[in-house]
């Protein structure tokens, strides 16, 4: 029996290619997004390319009940997830004053809440059967402080951190978790996030690249990857620094996604 990989996010992006590279090893697939048509097209292709089931779940998880609503679905097409694929998110930059409350507040409950309360939801599953992976897709953002891209980065930093201790908690029980942590990749979140300023580092990584690297350290039972030299010596090096001079040295990197006078006569800051 084929084992199951649920990807929410799955309409575009990471996600389509992560439900594109799990039905080519053979896993069924569950694809999650709130764009239901293009989720039907994606599974149509995939059983017709991989011979895989693929279901389709059409679900905004920026709902404080988005992953019960998912539960109760699987529960009715008699679905067990073995592969979870947290991959659903979407950022805010700008200066924190002027990014609509609402939309943090929806960022939010995608990036965090609805990624928590899906695994709560699938990881007893998982126990009771002895095993399964969950991935969950974070950010290069996630190893320091973020100016301008504020809740985005913490949330992230959170997803990081969640990930690791998870890992820490189920790795002797049958339980492989991994944290995603790219950089800039190739896909609508710079639409989503209105500017391509926002790939701050300049270089984009693509979907197909990312997720391959993902398998691999999944494969590998690796706690988190990094996809990139770069974005891995940065990983490496970043938590070893001081907090608040990582903090001013990311804000002058990051100050590029604001208005260009916005950013003139900057006073300097004291780094205490």
């Amino acid at each position: 029996m084929n084992s199951t990989a649920l990807i929410t996010g799955a309409s575009s992006g990471l996600g389509a290619e992560f439900a594109e590279q799990l039905a080519a090893r053979g896993h069924d697939v569950v694809l999650v997004a709130r764009s239901g048509d293009r989720l039907a097209a994606l599974a149509d292709r995939l059983t017709g390319e991989h011979g895989v089931r693929a279901h389709v779940l059409v679900q905004d998880l920026a709902r404080p009940d988005a992953a019960a609503r998912i539960a109760e679905q699987l529960a009715a097409r008699g679905l067990n997830v073995d592969l979870l694929v947290n991959n659903a998110g979407f950022g805010t930059c700008g200066r924190f004053e002027e990014i609509p409350a609402a939309r943090d507040h929806d960022q939010l409950m995608v990036n965090v809440v609805a990624l928590v309360d899906l695994t709560h939801e699938l990881l007893p599953g998982m126990l009771e059967r002895g095993r399964g992976s969950v991935v969950n897709v974070a950010s290069n953002a996630g190893f320091q402080p973020s100016p301008y891209f504020a809740v985005y980065g913490a949330a992230k930093s959170f997803v990081l951190n969640f990930g690791l201790a998870l890992r820490q908690e189920y790795r002797r029980r049958g339980i492989r978790v991994l944290t995603l942590c790219p950089g800039p990749v190739e896909t609508a979140f710079f639409e989503t996030i209105g500017t391509r300023k926002a790939a701050v580092t300049g270089a984009m990584s693509t979907p197909q690249f990312v997720v391959r690297a993902a398998l691999r350290a999944l494969d590998r039972d690796r706690g988190y990857v990094a996809p990139g030299f770069g974005n891995a010596l940065g990983a490496h090096l970043t938590p070893r620094r001081p907090r608040t001079l990582v903090a001013a040295i990311a804000e002058r990197v990051t100050r590029k996604v604001l208005d260009p006078a916005a950013t003139t006569a900057t006073p300097r800051e004291k780094v205490a």
